[in-house]
């Protein structure tokens, strides 16, 4: 008996390309559901839960990003696991449109005129990522980080977190007295390793630090001035 097929869902309001990429991965072996508005992707994530979301575009009707912020928003895991892996499929790689498509929660970026070959190379790094094994738990005084469960809890509080964000906890906290620069967490946690966009770690650990605590955005994450941040 095979394998079952990772499923990706492809959202991409403009057929001949998103027929064209579902082509492509298909003949990758990769089991695609392709919505070409925000509310059929909905339905299809609900029927078939996606390893992987590609968001391209839905038109002028619907910013780009619409669809991730709703995706990052679920509280309740149905039609959406707000931790779902995500690629934005931009209209270009300027760093205002990379920066908006991080601070929505893209785990990933790729700027048209996209390359399939790229595009396929993104998706496994990711899938890769999201499957590897990591020891179980770490503590830091009250702060507990599952990295099997990927829950995060201070004292008796369970910190609900995107995956971006708690990418960028977990590894702060597998080396806590290391300060990492924003260059060296664009690369570890986005896998991005371009000259720009290191505003979009600070606009993640921002938020990041309000959630682990509202009243003293410091007592975890601290941001050492001009250099990156550290766990406290």
């Amino acid at each position: 008996m095979s394998a079952p097929r990772t499923q990706i869902l492809l959202v991409e309001a403009r057929p001949r390309l998103s027929e064209l990429l579902a082509r492509h991965l298909k003949a990758d072996q990769y089991a695609v559901a392709l919505a070409g508005t925000q509310a059929h992707a909905r339905a299809l994530a609900l029927a078939h839960p996606p390893a992987v979301a590609v968001l391209g575009s839905l038109g002028a009707a619907s910013p780009d990003v619409a669809l991730l912020h709703e995706i990052r928003a679920s509280g309740d895991g149905r039609p959406w696991d707000s931790a779902l892996p995500a690629i934005v499929l931009g209209e270009g790689d300027s760093e205002p449109d990379v920066l908006r498509a991080f601070e929505a929660g893209a785990d990933d970026y790729l700027g048209r005129p996209e390359a399939y070959l790229e595009l396929r190379a993104r998706i496994g790094a990711l899938l890769r990522r999201c499957r590897g094994t990591a020891p179980p738990l770490l503590q830091h005084e009250a702060l507990r980080i599952d990295q099997h469960g990927r829950r995060v809890g201070v004292e008796d509080r369970e910190i609900p977190l995107t995956r971006l964000e708690f990418d960028l906890l977990l590894h702060l906290a597998r080396d806590p007295a290391r300060v990492f620069t924003r260059h060296e967490l664009l690369g570890a946690v986005w896998g991005w390793h371009a000259g720009f966009g290191t505003r979009t770690v600070d606009s993640h650990a921002s938020r990041l630090r309000r959630k682990l605590d509202p009243t003293a955005p410091d007592r975890w994450v601290v941001g050492v001035r001009g250099v990156g941040y550290r766990l406290t």
